[in-house]
């Protein structure tokens, strides 16, 4: 069976994302003659560019900031199938013994189920907040403007196309679930509720952040993958410490390593991380 009868495995809604981090073996990489590492440079360099030709395919290539890794990859499209297959590519592109796996996380876009319904903005907004009256032509212009925005949420969400920023954050994480700590026995309500304040604390660095969170439950071994990029170091400190204030983190939330990342032209990177 060749790749192309293979089926696809692609999601009712929104795209797999992996986050692979590799060790560079530069023992191994000295034994290459000055030829032998041109040709193992260039094929990773194909690599990237056919991967980012891909339709629906996006792909971030960053230098990892500490010996926890060397090398970094964002890899986000819908066919799992065919993001395990560059996926496999990538830890050979530079040679059998060159790259190897340091970490790897995957995840799913996915929306969120605390958002705002259009049903609970007119209630509790238009109507409770605001004192619209529904049927008004005030309120149905508010319902326009609500559709279109979150349209443009959910696709974000679902369907992101991210920013060349140069610092990247990726850590996991998961709900507590311990003895009166536990998320899951909590109302709808409440978790809603909750959700609403640590959102709001994100809005705050609109901007500054561009905040993706992926769902893993069931696909690895924390709930979600939290994925920040960003202009400055600074940013990314100050909103996991003031959201580590929140209910929703302290009490609740339980964490993975951070690790944090450059993107840097591939010309630049190789330089970085000495090869």
């Amino acid at each position: 069976m060749s790749d192309a009868e293979i089926t696809p495995i692609v999601p009712r809604e929104g795209w797999h994302v992996m986050h692979l981090f590799y060790h560079v073996d530069h023992a191994q990489w000295s034994l290459y003659g000055d030829d032998e590492k041109r040709q193992a440079k260039t094929r990773l360099t194909e690599l990237v560019q056919e991967i980012r030709a891909t339709p629906d395919t996006h792909l971030l290539v960053f230098s990892v900031t500490t010996p926890k890794a060397d090398l970094g990859f964002m890899l986000l499209g819908p066919d799992l199938q065919m993001l395990n297959a560059f996926e496999k590519q990538i830890s050979l592109s530079l040679g059998p013994e060159i790259l190897s796996p340091a970490y790897s996380y995957l995840s799913q876009t996915e929306g969120s189920e605390y958002t705002t319904t259009r049903e609970q903005y007119s209630a509790e907004t238009l109507i409770g907040e605001k004192g619209m009256t529904e049927g008004s032509a005030e309120f149905e212009a508010a319902l326009v403007e609500f559709d279109e925005r979150m349209a443009h949420y959910l696709k974000h969400r679902l369907y992101p196309v991210l920013p060349g920023w140069p610092v990247i954050c990726f850590y996991p994480m998961s709900k507590r679930r311990s003895g009166e700590d536990n998320w899951y026995s909590l109302s709808y309500e409440e978790r809603r509720k909750l959700m609403a304040g640590h959102a709001r604390v994100g809005r705050k660095y609109s901007g500054k952040i561009l905040q993706l969170i992926t769902g893993s439950t069931g696909l690895d071994e924390f709930e979600w993958g939290v994925t920040l990029l960003a202009k400055d170091t600074f940013d990314i400190k100050a909103i996991v410490y003031e959201m580590r204030f929140d209910e929703v983190s302290a009490r609740y939330a339980e964490f993975g390593d951070f690790y944090i990342g450059l993107q840097l032209p591939l010309d630049v990177l190789f330089r970085r991380i000495c090869l």
